[in-house]
C-alpha cells in the first residue's frame, strides 16, 4: 500500500488543528462531565419532540388533590382508618395491586387504633405494596444508610414494603429509576419493582425486571397522562369498585403542597407528581422498553470525528460551502439520532458531537482567516487585489510552488537615480520614492502583473503569473507605456517641489524561467529566475544607450508585433550567450505626452519605396519622434518615409525612418520606427539638455 510523504500528512495534519483541537477539548469536557447537562437536556427534548404517547398498562392512580382537601374538609395527614377505608373500597374492585405513595414510620395521632385499622385494611387486601424511604445521612466521619418504614402494625400483612426513592439528575430532572436499591448488606426491590413482581404474579403479561442498577424511563407523558381518580369520590362511593377491576392501582398525593412534585423530560417546571413517575416506571418495567443509552464512548468517537469533520469540510470546501455541509451533517446526525429515539428507544448522546462539530468548524474557519490575513499581508506586496482575492479564494488549486512556464518579465528603473540621490535628503529620497513605487505598482496591478520585488528605484513585475493571461506580453507592453506617463506626472510634482525631473527606462521579455515561491529557509519570496529574467534587465539598463525608453526582446516583439509601434534597434549580445538578441523599441501611441525640446533646423524627407523628396523645417523633437514643418499635402496619416535633419544646435546629422502618425495643416508628427545608430545618443542628449527646466550640460 502506498503511503503519503510525512511532509504532505504534516501539512494536512496542519490543517486539520482545528479539528483536532475541537476533538481534545470535547474529549476532555466529556471526562470532566461538563457537558452533561446539555446532554441530558437534549434527551428531554426528544422526548417533547416526540411527543407524549398513551399509556397501554392498566394502570390507575388516586389522587391526593386539592379537592379532595376541600371535599373532605380535613387536614393532612388523613386519618389512616380514612386511609384503610380506601383500600377496602379499591379491593373490593379486584385490582392486580395496589401501591400506596406513602410513609407511615410514626404512629398516628389519633392513637393505636387508627393505625390498626390501616393495618386491618392492608392484611384483608393481601395486595398492598407500602411504600418505605431509603435515607442517607453522611458526615465527616460515617455514611449511614437506613429505611424508614411503615409501622409493623401497618406493614404486617403486606405484600410488599419498598421504598419509593427517585433518582435526581444534575438538572433536577428525574430520568431514572432504580429497580433495586441497596440498604445495608441487602439489596431491596424499589417500589415500581415490587408492583412489577406482584403484577406479573397475578396474571399481567410483562417482561422481566431488568438486571441493570437504573434504568432510563421511557416516560408516557406529563401530568395525567394515567386516569386520575380523586381520593375524595372513591371514599365517598362515587365510584364503582369495578372502574378498579384487573388494574393496577397507585395510590399517592398531587398536590403541590404535599411537596412531592418533579421535574421530568415532559414536566420541565416541576409539576408532575412523583406517584405519576412511578406509574411510567412501572409501564416501563412492564413493557421492557427503558430507553436504550448508547455507551458514552460511542459518543465521544462520534464526537471526535464530528471535530475532525467539521475542520475537514472548511478545507476542503471552504468557509460557506463547508457550512452549508455541516449543517446538512447536523441535520442528518439529528434526525437520525431522532429515529433512533423515536423508533426504537435508542438514545445518544448528541450535545458533545454538536459542539464538536461547531468547534471543529469554527476553529478552523478562524484559524483560515487569521492564516488568509497573514497570507494576504504577505502577498500583497507581490499580486493586485484581484488576483490575490483569487489566490487565498483557490488556494489550493494555485500552485505558488516552483514551476517552469512561459511568462514575461519587465524591469524598470529612474535614470540617475544616483545622482538624484546625492543632491537630495534621504528623507527626501525616501518620500520621493515610495511615492514612485506606488504609482508604479498600482499600474503593474492594473495590467494584471505581479510585483515581484524592489531593487532600490528598480521594480521587477512577471505577467502570465500565477494564472493563466493569454496577453501577458501585451500587458507588459501597456504596463510599460504607461509608467512613462505616470512618471511625467510625479516628475511634475517633484520637479515643482525639488526642481527634480525624474524619467525612467522599460526593459521586457518573454520566455521560460522557473517561477514560484522561492528562497530559503528563513525567507521564502515569490519570484523567477532564469534567462528570461536576466535578459529583461540587461534590456531596462541599455535604453538609456539607445534613446529609447522601453526596449523589448524579440520574443516579446512576436507577440505584439501588430498591437504597438516599435522600431528595430538592432541586435544585443548578452552575457553568457553567444547568440544576439534582436530587440525593438516601443513607440507611444501619442508621442506629444512625451518630453521634448524646441529644433529649428533644415530637414529632408524622402517617401520610403517612392523616391520622392521634399525639403521641411523641424518644430521640436523626442526621443520617439519628430514635429515637422511644411509637409506636403499629398503625404496623408500613415505614409512611410525617411528623415535627414542637420542643423540648428543638433552636434551631428539625425537619420531616422517613421510613420506620419498626426497632421494639422502643414504641420506633422513623425514617430520614429528606426534611428541610425549614431543617431540615437544625439536625440537623447539633445532633448535632455533642451528640455525646458531640464539641467543643462556643463552644470
Amino acid at each position: 500500500m502506498m503511503t503519503l510523504p510525512w511532509r504532505r500528512v504534516s501539512e494536512y495534519g496542519r490543517k486539520l488543528l482545528g479539528g483536532i483541537g475541537a476533538a481534545i477539548v470535547i474529549v476532555t469536557l466529556v471526562l470532566l462531565g461538563s457537558l452533561e447537562t446539555m446532554e441530558l437536556a437534549s434527551l428531554s427534548l426528544l422526548f417533547e419532540v416526540r411527543g407524549p404517547r398513551a399509556p397501554q398498562a392498566p394502570i390507575v392512580i388516586v389522587t391526593i388533590d386539592e379537592d379532595s382537601f376541600d371535599e373532605l374538609d380535613l387536614p393532612w395527614p388523613f386519618p389512616r382508618a380514612l386511609h384503610g377505608q380506601l383500600i377496602e373500597l379499591i379491593r373490593a374492585g379486584n385490582p392486580l395491586v395496589i401501591g400506596i405513595d406513602l410513609i407511615f414510620p410514626e404512629p398516628s395521632a389519633r392513637g393505636p387504633g387508627d393505625d390498626e385499622a390501616l393495618g386491618g385494611a392492608v392484611a384483608r387486601a393481601g395486595n398492598v405494596v407500602l411504600g418505605a424511604a431509603r435515607t442517607v445521612v453522611s458526615e465527616s466521619f460515617y455514611t449511614k444508610v437506613d429505611l424508614n418504614v411503615p409501622l409493623p402494625v401497618i406493614r404486617r400483612g403486606a405484600a410488599g414494603v419498598a421504598p419509593v426513592n427517585l433518582l435526581v439528575d444534575y438538572d433536577g430532572h428525574v430520568r431514572r429509576a432504580p429497580p433495586r436499591l441497596q440498604v445495608g448488606e441487602e439489596a431491596m426491590l424499589g417500589f415500581d419493582a415490587q408492583l412489577h413482581r406482584l403484577a406479573t404474579a397475578a396474571g399481567l403479561p410483562g417482561a422481566p425486571l431488568p438486571a441493570a442498577k437504573d434504568i432510563l424511563i421511557n416516560y408516557r407523558g406529563g401530568p395525567r397522562t394515567y386516569p386520575w381518580v380523586p381520593y375524595h369520590r372513591v371514599v365517598q362511593g362515587e365510584v364503582p369498585p369495578e372502574a378498579f377491576a384487573g388494574k393496577i392501582v397507585l395510590v399517592g398525593p398531587t398536590s403541590p403542597v404535599l411537596h412531592d412534585v418533579f421535574s421530568t423530560p415532559f414536566a420541565r417546571g416541576g409539576d408532575m407528581p412523583g406517584v405519576e413517575i412511578h406509574a411510567n416506571v412501572l409501564e416501563t418495567y412492564l413493557r421492557g422498553n427503558p430507553v436504550r443509552e448508547i455507551p458514552p464512548w460511542v459518543s465521544t468517537t462520534v464526537a471526535v470525528i464530528a471535530g475532525l469533520v467539521g475542520a475537514w469540510l472548511v478545507v476542503q470546501l471552504h468557509a460557506f460551502r463547508a457550512l452549508l455541509a455541516a449543517v446538512l451533517l447536523w441535520v442528518a446526525l439529528t434526525a437520525g439520532a431522532y429515529a433512533g429515539f423515536a423508533l426504537w428507544d435508542v438514545w445518544m448522546r448528541g450535545m458533545a458531537g454538536t459542539l464538536a462539530l461547531v468547534l471543529g468548524y469554527g476553529a478552523t474557519v478562524v484559524e483560515n482567516f487569521i492564516r488568509e490575513q497573514r497570507e494576504k499581508r504577505r502577498l500583497s506586496q507581490f499580486f493586485s487585489p484581484s488576483v490575490l482575492r483569487e489566490v487565498v479564494r483557490h488556494r489550493e488549486g494555485v500552485s505558488l510552488g516552483s514551476t517552469r512556464r512561459i511568462l514575461t518579465v519587465l524591469f524598470s528603473d529612474i535614470r540617475g537615480f544616483t545622482s538624484i540621490s546625492e543632491r537630495l535628503q534621504p528623507e527626501e529620497v525616501a518620500e520621493m520614492l515610495g511615492e514612485y513605487l506606488t504609482e508604479m505598482t498600482e499600474i503593474v496591478f492594473r495590467h494584471g502583473g505581479t510585483v515581484d520585488k524592489y531593487i532600490g528605484d528598480c521594480v521587477m513585475a512577471l505577467y502570465n503569473v500565477p494564472f493563466e493571461d493569454p496577453e501577458h506580453a501585451k500587458n507588459a507592453v501597456r504596463t510599460g507605456l504607461e509608467f512613462q506617463e505616470r512618471t511625467l506626472a510625479v516628475s511634475a510634482r517633484w520637479e515643482a517641489k525639488l526642481g527634480i525631473k525624474i524619467r525612467n527606462g522599460v526593459g521586457i521579455n518573454t520566455g521560460e524561467a522557473v517561477v514560484g515561491t522561492l528562497g530559503s529557509r528563513q525567507r521564502l519570496e515569490y519570484t523567477a529566475i532564469g534567462d528570461t529574467v536576466n535578459l529583461a534587465a540587461r534590456l531596462e539598463s541599455i535604453t538609456k544607450d539607445y534613446g529609447t525608453s522601453i526596449i523589448i526582446s524579440e520574443f516579446t516583439w512576436e507577440y505584439v508585433r501588430n498591437d504597438f509601434m516599435t522600431r528595430e534597434l538592432g541586435e544585443v549580445t548578452v552575457k553568457g550567450k553567444t547568440r544576439p538578441v534582436k530587440i525593438y523599441a516601443v513607440l507611444p501611441g501619442n508621442i506629444r505626452k512625451y518630453p521634448r525640446a524646441s529644433l529649428d533646423a533644415a530637414a529632408t524627407v524622402t517617401v520610403l519605396g517612392g523616391g520622392r523628396a521634399c525639403a521641411v523645417r523641424t518644430r521640436d523633437i523626442s526621443e520617439g519622434g519628430v514635429a515637422l514643418l511644411g509637409v506636403p499635402d499629398d503625404l496623408p496619416i500613415g505614409s512611410k518615409v525617411e528623415m535627414r535633419c542637420e542643423g540648428g544646435e543638433l552636434p551631428n546629422p539625425v537619420v531616422a525612418e517613421g510613420t506620419i502618425v498626426w497632421r494639422r495643416g502643414d504641420l506633422a508628427g513623425l514617430a520614429f520606427t528606426s534611428l541610425e545608430p549614431d543617431a540615437a545618443p544625439v536625440v537623447v542628449e539633445y532633448v535632455s539638455t533642451h528640455t525646458p527646466g531640464e539641467p543643462r550640460a556643463g552644470t
